[in-house]
Protein backbone atom coordinates (compact mmCIF):
# COMPACT_ATOMS: atom_id res chain seq x y z
CA UNK A 1 0.00 0.00 0.00
CA UNK A 2 0.93 3.64 -0.90
CA UNK A 3 0.37 6.68 1.26
CA UNK A 4 -0.97 9.81 -0.25
CA UNK A 5 1.27 12.60 0.97
CA UNK A 6 -0.41 15.76 -0.79
CA UNK A 7 0.42 17.84 2.15
CA UNK A 8 3.72 16.63 2.71
CA UNK A 9 4.49 18.14 -0.52
CA UNK A 10 2.55 21.33 -0.33
CA UNK A 11 4.38 21.64 3.39
CA UNK A 12 7.89 20.68 2.36
CA UNK A 13 9.02 24.56 1.18
CA UNK A 14 8.08 25.74 4.63
CA UNK A 15 10.85 23.43 6.20
CA UNK A 16 8.20 20.58 7.40
CA UNK A 17 9.62 17.47 9.40
CA UNK A 18 7.79 14.56 9.95
CA UNK A 19 8.21 13.10 13.72
CA UNK A 20 7.85 9.89 15.60
CA UNK A 21 7.14 10.43 19.46
CA UNK A 22 6.11 8.58 22.59
CA UNK A 23 7.70 5.51 21.54
CA UNK A 24 6.64 5.26 17.95
CA UNK A 25 3.20 5.52 18.86
CA UNK A 26 2.49 9.14 17.68
CA UNK A 27 3.40 11.09 14.27
CA UNK A 28 3.58 14.50 13.89
CA UNK A 29 4.89 17.62 12.04
CA UNK A 30 7.10 20.06 13.13
CA UNK A 31 8.26 23.27 12.05
CA UNK A 32 11.05 25.60 13.28
CA UNK A 33 14.62 25.32 14.96
CA UNK A 34 15.35 21.84 17.39
CA UNK A 35 16.44 24.35 19.61
CA UNK A 36 13.52 27.14 20.17
CA UNK A 37 10.75 27.41 22.44
CA UNK A 38 8.37 24.77 22.13
CA UNK A 39 4.35 25.03 20.94
CA UNK A 40 2.56 21.66 20.67
CA UNK A 41 -0.36 21.89 18.21
CA UNK A 42 -3.57 19.88 18.73
CA UNK A 43 -5.86 19.24 16.36
CA UNK A 44 -9.50 18.52 16.54
CA UNK A 45 -11.78 15.87 16.78
CA UNK A 46 -11.53 13.29 13.32
CA UNK A 47 -8.75 16.12 12.02
CA UNK A 48 -4.69 15.55 11.93
CA UNK A 49 -1.33 17.19 12.01
CA UNK A 50 -2.11 18.79 8.78
CA UNK A 51 -4.45 21.06 10.71
CA UNK A 52 -1.49 23.23 10.85
CA UNK A 53 0.08 22.72 7.82
CA UNK A 54 -0.91 26.38 6.35
CA UNK A 55 -0.09 28.01 10.04
CA UNK A 56 2.53 26.42 11.78
CA UNK A 57 5.24 27.30 9.18
CA UNK A 58 4.14 31.39 8.85
CA UNK A 59 4.18 31.67 12.93
CA UNK A 60 7.23 29.25 13.48
CA UNK A 61 9.18 31.80 11.14
CA UNK A 62 7.46 35.07 12.82
CA UNK A 63 7.87 33.85 16.14
CA UNK A 64 11.24 31.51 15.98
CA UNK A 65 9.59 28.77 17.75
CA UNK A 66 9.25 25.01 17.02
CA UNK A 67 5.86 24.10 16.50
CA UNK A 68 5.46 20.30 16.74
CA UNK A 69 1.80 19.43 15.48
CA UNK A 70 0.38 15.91 16.54
CA UNK A 71 -1.43 13.20 15.61
CA UNK A 72 -3.64 11.98 18.28
CA UNK A 73 -3.74 8.50 19.18
CA UNK A 74 -6.58 6.84 16.54
CA UNK A 75 -6.00 9.89 14.05
CA UNK A 76 -3.62 10.49 10.86
CA UNK A 77 -0.17 8.48 10.92
CA UNK A 78 -0.78 7.66 14.83
CA UNK A 79 -1.03 4.50 16.33
CA UNK A 80 -4.56 3.55 17.56
CA UNK A 81 -5.94 2.49 21.14
CA UNK A 82 -4.83 -1.67 21.33
CA UNK A 83 -7.87 -2.91 22.93
CA UNK A 84 -10.85 -3.97 20.67
CA UNK A 85 -13.28 -2.58 23.23
CA UNK A 86 -10.79 0.88 24.60
CA UNK A 87 -12.83 4.02 24.25
CA UNK A 88 -11.09 7.79 23.64
CA UNK A 89 -11.30 9.80 25.69
CA UNK A 90 -9.80 13.47 26.40
CA UNK A 91 -7.64 12.25 29.08
CA UNK A 92 -6.46 9.75 26.93
CA UNK A 93 -5.35 12.58 24.72
CA UNK A 94 -3.59 14.46 27.53
CA UNK A 95 -1.17 11.98 27.75
CA UNK A 96 -0.59 11.95 24.24
CA UNK A 97 0.20 15.31 25.08
CA UNK A 98 2.42 15.20 27.76
CA UNK A 99 4.30 11.84 26.18
CA UNK A 100 5.22 13.82 23.53
CA UNK A 101 6.61 16.46 25.55
CA UNK A 102 8.37 14.38 27.72
CA UNK A 103 10.43 12.88 24.94
CA UNK A 104 11.20 15.83 23.19
CA UNK A 105 12.58 16.74 26.55
CA UNK A 106 10.22 20.17 27.30
CA UNK A 107 9.32 20.87 30.78
CA UNK A 108 6.42 23.41 29.70
CA UNK A 109 5.31 24.45 26.35
CA UNK A 110 3.27 26.73 24.58
CA UNK A 111 -0.76 24.67 23.54
CA UNK A 112 -1.83 25.76 20.38
CA UNK A 113 -5.48 24.07 20.24
CA UNK A 114 -7.84 23.91 18.02
CA UNK A 115 -11.75 22.69 18.54
CA UNK A 116 -11.20 18.90 20.67
CA UNK A 117 -7.06 19.98 20.74
CA UNK A 118 -8.14 23.31 22.55
CA UNK A 119 -10.42 21.28 25.03
CA UNK A 120 -7.06 18.78 25.51
CA UNK A 121 -5.22 21.85 26.13
CA UNK A 122 -7.61 23.38 28.35
CA UNK A 123 -7.44 19.81 30.61
CA UNK A 124 -3.88 19.34 30.46
CA UNK A 125 -2.91 23.55 31.52
CA UNK A 126 -6.14 22.87 34.43
CA UNK A 127 -4.25 19.51 36.14
CA UNK A 128 -0.50 20.48 35.47
CA UNK A 129 -0.13 24.01 35.08
CA UNK A 130 3.48 24.04 35.43
CA UNK A 131 3.86 22.24 32.27
CA UNK A 132 1.82 24.87 30.30
CA UNK A 133 3.56 28.63 29.62
CA UNK A 134 0.14 29.99 27.70
CA UNK A 135 -2.88 27.99 25.58
CA UNK A 136 -3.47 29.60 22.24
CA UNK A 137 -6.79 28.30 21.33
CA UNK A 138 -8.25 28.24 17.94
CA UNK A 139 -12.62 28.08 18.26
CA UNK A 140 -12.47 25.75 20.97
CA UNK A 141 -13.24 25.98 24.33
CA UNK A 142 -13.74 23.99 27.51
CA UNK A 143 -15.23 20.49 27.08
CA UNK A 144 -18.90 18.77 26.11
CA UNK A 145 -20.63 17.59 29.25
CA UNK A 146 -23.65 15.31 30.34
CA UNK A 147 -25.97 16.28 32.46
CA UNK A 148 -25.06 14.44 36.17
CA UNK A 149 -28.78 12.37 35.49
CA UNK A 150 -28.08 11.63 31.95
CA UNK A 151 -25.00 9.41 32.90
CA UNK A 152 -26.50 6.05 33.16
CA UNK A 153 -28.12 6.48 29.81
CA UNK A 154 -24.44 7.89 28.19
CA UNK A 155 -22.17 5.31 30.05
CA UNK A 156 -25.36 2.45 28.44
CA UNK A 157 -24.53 4.10 24.85
CA UNK A 158 -20.93 3.80 25.17
CA UNK A 159 -20.81 0.44 26.25
CA UNK A 160 -23.03 -1.02 23.73
CA UNK A 161 -21.72 0.49 20.77
CA UNK A 162 -18.02 -0.04 21.87
CA UNK A 163 -18.91 -3.77 22.06
CA UNK A 164 -20.29 -3.88 19.07
CA UNK A 165 -16.94 -3.94 17.71
CA UNK A 166 -14.94 -1.58 14.84
CA UNK A 167 -16.88 -0.50 11.70
CA UNK A 168 -15.00 -0.65 8.29
CA UNK A 169 -14.23 2.77 7.26
CA UNK A 170 -15.55 3.55 3.82
CA UNK A 171 -13.65 3.16 0.15
CA UNK A 172 -13.61 6.24 -2.51
CA UNK A 173 -12.57 5.48 -6.23
CA UNK A 174 -9.77 8.82 -5.33
CA UNK A 175 -8.82 11.01 -3.01
CA UNK A 176 -10.96 13.88 -5.08
CA UNK A 177 -13.84 11.07 -3.96
CA UNK A 178 -12.63 11.18 -0.21
CA UNK A 179 -12.45 15.03 0.21
CA UNK A 180 -16.14 15.79 -1.69
CA UNK A 181 -17.53 12.54 1.32
CA UNK A 182 -15.63 15.18 4.14
CA UNK A 183 -17.14 18.22 2.89
CA UNK A 184 -20.37 16.68 2.31
CA UNK A 185 -20.71 15.07 5.93
CA UNK A 186 -18.44 17.17 8.08
CA UNK A 187 -19.94 17.91 11.63
CA UNK A 188 -19.27 21.64 10.62
CA UNK A 189 -18.72 23.41 7.66
CA UNK A 190 -15.63 22.65 5.37
CA UNK A 191 -14.80 23.23 1.81
CA UNK A 192 -13.13 21.31 -0.41
CA UNK A 193 -9.59 23.49 -0.08
CA UNK A 194 -9.34 23.52 3.98
CA UNK A 195 -10.26 19.90 3.92
CA UNK A 196 -7.77 18.41 1.43
CA UNK A 197 -4.91 18.24 3.31
CA UNK A 198 -6.69 16.58 6.46
CA UNK A 199 -7.90 13.70 4.06
CA UNK A 200 -4.89 13.59 2.17
CA UNK A 201 -2.96 13.03 5.66
CA UNK A 202 -5.55 10.60 6.82
CA UNK A 203 -5.85 8.52 3.47
CA UNK A 204 -4.23 5.07 2.19
CA UNK A 205 -4.20 3.85 -1.19
CA UNK A 206 -5.29 0.19 -1.69
CA UNK A 207 -3.91 -1.94 -3.55
CA UNK A 208 -6.35 -1.31 -6.24
CA UNK A 209 -6.01 2.32 -6.73
CA UNK A 210 -9.02 3.25 -4.65
CA UNK A 211 -8.73 5.07 -0.88
CA UNK A 212 -9.49 4.22 1.90
CA UNK A 213 -8.93 6.28 5.74
CA UNK A 214 -6.69 5.55 8.47
CA UNK A 215 -9.10 6.76 11.28
CA UNK A 216 -10.16 4.41 13.78
CA UNK A 217 -13.81 3.85 13.40
CA UNK A 218 -13.87 3.54 17.26
CA UNK A 219 -13.55 7.41 17.43
CA UNK A 220 -17.09 7.75 15.95
CA UNK A 221 -18.62 6.10 18.85
CA UNK A 222 -20.20 7.52 21.78
CA UNK A 223 -18.09 8.52 24.74
CA UNK A 224 -19.14 6.33 27.78
CA UNK A 225 -18.18 8.78 30.07
CA UNK A 226 -18.31 12.66 29.82
CA UNK A 227 -17.54 15.73 32.11
CA UNK A 228 -20.71 17.46 33.88
CA UNK A 229 -21.83 20.52 33.36
CA UNK A 230 -20.78 21.61 36.96
CA UNK A 231 -17.40 19.90 36.23
CA UNK A 232 -16.58 22.18 32.88
CA UNK A 233 -16.13 25.76 34.24
CA UNK A 234 -14.18 24.55 37.65
CA UNK A 235 -11.65 22.79 35.23
CA UNK A 236 -11.20 26.32 33.05
CA UNK A 237 -11.21 28.06 36.45
CA UNK A 238 -8.16 25.91 37.52
CA UNK A 239 -6.29 27.04 35.02
CA UNK A 240 -3.62 29.62 35.71
CA UNK A 241 -1.32 30.62 32.54
CA UNK A 242 -2.68 33.24 30.00
CA UNK A 243 -5.32 32.10 27.57
CA UNK A 244 -5.66 33.61 24.08
CA UNK A 245 -8.79 32.53 22.35
CA UNK A 246 -9.13 33.36 18.49
CA UNK A 247 -12.82 32.71 17.04
CA UNK A 248 -13.74 32.58 13.97
CA UNK A 249 -16.77 35.14 12.93
CA UNK A 250 -18.95 32.08 11.96
CA UNK A 251 -17.51 29.08 13.94
CA UNK A 252 -18.61 27.25 16.73
CA UNK A 253 -18.66 29.95 20.07
CA UNK A 254 -19.45 33.05 19.18
CA UNK A 255 -22.12 34.11 21.95
CA UNK A 256 -23.96 30.82 22.31
CA UNK A 257 -24.64 29.95 26.25
CA UNK A 258 -22.05 27.36 26.74
CA UNK A 259 -19.34 29.90 25.15
CA UNK A 260 -20.27 33.00 27.21
CA UNK A 261 -19.94 30.41 30.48
CA UNK A 262 -16.82 28.81 29.21
CA UNK A 263 -15.08 32.18 28.52
CA UNK A 264 -15.79 33.73 32.07
CA UNK A 265 -14.79 30.91 33.64
CA UNK A 266 -11.42 31.39 32.70
CA UNK A 267 -9.02 33.64 34.36
CA UNK A 268 -6.31 35.14 32.43
CA UNK A 269 -8.66 35.24 28.88
CA UNK A 270 -7.95 37.61 25.94
CA UNK A 271 -10.73 37.01 23.18
CA UNK A 272 -9.92 37.98 19.26
CA UNK A 273 -12.78 37.08 16.57
CA UNK A 274 -11.51 37.65 13.04
CA UNK A 275 -13.24 36.83 9.66
CA UNK A 276 -13.70 32.54 9.37
CA UNK A 277 -14.85 29.56 10.20
CA UNK A 278 -14.01 26.77 12.43
CA UNK A 279 -11.11 25.94 10.67
CA UNK A 280 -10.28 29.62 10.03
CA UNK A 281 -6.47 28.28 10.99
CA UNK A 282 -6.83 26.31 7.53
CA UNK A 283 -8.67 28.21 5.34
CA UNK A 284 -7.28 29.49 2.19
CA UNK A 285 -7.43 33.55 2.52
CA UNK A 286 -7.81 32.90 6.57
CA UNK A 287 -4.39 32.41 7.66
CA UNK A 288 -2.72 35.84 7.94
CA UNK A 289 -5.77 36.97 9.99
CA UNK A 290 -5.32 34.21 12.67
CA UNK A 291 -1.26 34.85 12.36
CA UNK A 292 -1.65 38.34 13.45
CA UNK A 293 -4.19 37.93 16.08
CA UNK A 294 -1.59 35.26 17.59
CA UNK A 295 1.30 37.74 17.51
CA UNK A 296 -1.39 40.72 18.75
CA UNK A 297 -2.13 38.73 21.59
CA UNK A 298 1.51 38.15 22.61
CA UNK A 299 2.68 41.63 21.95
CA UNK A 300 -0.49 42.75 24.59
CA UNK A 301 0.94 40.47 26.62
Amino acid sequence: MQDIDADMVAAEASGVTALTLAQGQLAALGWGRHDAPLWLALHGWLDNAASFTRLAPVLAARLDVRIVALDFRGHGRSAGNAGANDDYALWDYAHDVLNAMDELGANDAVLLGHSMGAAVACLVAAALPERVSRLVLIDGLGMLSTPAENAAAQLRRGLLAHRAGPSRMPVYADLAGAVAARVAGGVTPIDAATAEPLVARNSRTLDDGRITLRTDSRLLKPSPVRFTPEQVPALLAAIRCPVQLIEGEQGILGERAFAIRARSAVPHLTRCVVPGGHHLHLEPGRISGVVEAVINGLAAA
